[in-house]
């Protein structure tokens, strides 16, 4: 990196000694760009100050971390209790949707506090991922192969048909991209699992998360109501309506929920076509990835946080003192793009590599082939396959009862009812590929 000297001279003085500086390193290019502190030894020191909260914290010990998710997931846990009661008097609605009636009825009279939110989210996530790993229980591998083939038509026109759906209906309400987004991938693939993927990849805003989830979850409700009504009003064999429910209920407890209802064999059938569908999210995370990258590359220098014109240094010059001035467009060499931050303040996006790619694949898609793998081989005996799918069921709801405590109902408001018809409209669209497919290939 080239250093430009500054020296404060008067007319006939001599020229002080020269000073060798130092190269502008990454923590002095973090600096704020005005500043009236000297370029001294204690600014390089400071970044390894700032970073001993972060290690204090990685250092905590387990049992905090317990205790802040414990109040939560006792919560979750109650509510999920009591749903599971109601299912068992009203099969028709299962366990799921009663835990997510109830949880949001609570969240909107009494808002569930910070104290709780950690707990909520443990549920929400890890619980639910926890859930999908023991479906694996049920299946074999060749069996979810052999599904999974079959249903592919049906499934990836169903994809292709929610994704072209959302960007026009979106764009057409006037609904902000990164929220038609997730409302898209959430009906097309998979509910809350694939708005919890793609929204760190597309930086979505918490609000707009919040909303996405909600809708998702009010037509999940509405699926699992009138879905089995129109199997049966359309005569729909057990395999033709567990395609259906896999491919046109976008949450995979919601699934399990409305299959069930018709029948066992249909909802075998939909929790493997469902599985496979939520494949999807892999290629859909590399493609959204890509494009957020692009779209940083091309509002990186159209956007400066703060406009600087050439010569401006991001280290002022102090009067009487050789000091190394970082000047844009001068900086050579391998280290120069690193050491003079990018117009706009914002780092440059990461490539896509291979260790990204294999990140983008959900742990609990690896442990539900691997225990379907273990079942396939013989090793769950019979005996606990029953016990298995009970545990996995409650699981489900769970945390469908954290998601409806953690419904944020203000954020609801703000967003205005656009969101809501899009997500509407989607949901109706689906439901008519699926069938339309299915009739055209001769599966209805």
């Amino acid at each position: 990196m080239t250093a430009v000297h500054a020296h404060s001279a008067k007319p006939g003085a001599l020229a002080p000694p020269p000073v060798t500086a130092r190269p502008v390193t990454a923590p002095l290019a973090t600096a704020p760009l005005v500043s009236a502190a000297p370029v001294t030894a204690p600014l390089v020191a400071a970044p390894q100050a700032t970073r001993r909260p972060a290690v204090a914290s990685r250092l905590a010990a387990p049992g905090d971390r317990a205790r802040g998710i414990a109040p939560g997931l006792a919560l979750a846990l109650g509510v999920a209790a009591v749903a599971t009661v109601v299912g068992e008097h009203v099969p028709l609605v299962g366990s799921a949707v009663p835990g997510a009636v109830i949880g949001a009825l609570i969240a909107i009279a009494v808002k569930p506090g910070a104290r709780l939110a950690p707990g909520l989210k443990w549920a929400s996530t890890f619980i639910l991922q926890c859930s999908v790993v023991l479906l694996g229980a049920q299946l074999s591998v060749s069996e979810a192969a052999r599904v999974g083939v079959s249903s592919l038509p049906v499934m990836l026109g169903t994809l292709a048909v929610c994704l072209g759906a959302a960007w026009v209906y979106g764009r057409a309400l006037g609904v902000p991209g990164d929220l038609r987004t997730l409302i898209g991938v959430g009906t097309g693939i998979c509910g809350g699992s694939a708005i919890a993927a793609v929204s760190p990849v597309i930086e979505a805003a918490s609000a707009d998360v919040a909303y996405a989830i909600s809708t998702i979850f009010l037509f999940n409700i509405a699926a699992v109501l009138a879905f089995p009504l129109l199997g049966h009003a359309l005569g729909m064999s057990q395999q033709s309506f567990g395609l259906f429910a896999g491919t046109a209920v976008n949450d995979t407890s919601s699934v399990v929920a409305t299959a069930a209802t018709y029948g066992g064999a249909a909802a075998s059938h939909a929790v493997v076509v469902k599985l496979v569908r939520t494949l999807m999210i892999i290629p859909i995370c590399l493609g959204l990835s890509a494009l957020t990258t692009r779209k940083h590359r091309r509002a990186a220098p159209a956007s400066p946080s703060t406009p600087l014109t050439p010569l401006t240094p991001v280290v002022p010059v102090v009067p009487g003192a050789a000091t190394a001035i970082a000047v844009r467009g001068t900086a050579t060499g391998p280290d120069a793009a690193a050491a003079v931050p990018p117009v706009g303040g914002a780092a440059p996006p990461a490539r896509m590599s291979a260790a990204r790619v294999l990140k983008l694949v959900p742990w609990f898609l690896i442990g539900f082939v691997a225990v379907a793998a273990v079942n396939s081989a013989g090793v769950i005996p019979a005996a606990a396959h029953e016990p298995l799918q009970h545990v996995s069921v409650f699981l489900v709801a769970v945390a469908l009862s954290a998601i409806g405590l953690s419904t944020n109902v203000a954020a609801l408001r703000r967003a205005g009812p656009k969101p809501l018809l899009l997500g509407a409209l989607l949901w109706v669209t689906v439901a008519a590929a699926s069938l339309g497919l299915q009739a055209l290939t001769g599966t209805i």
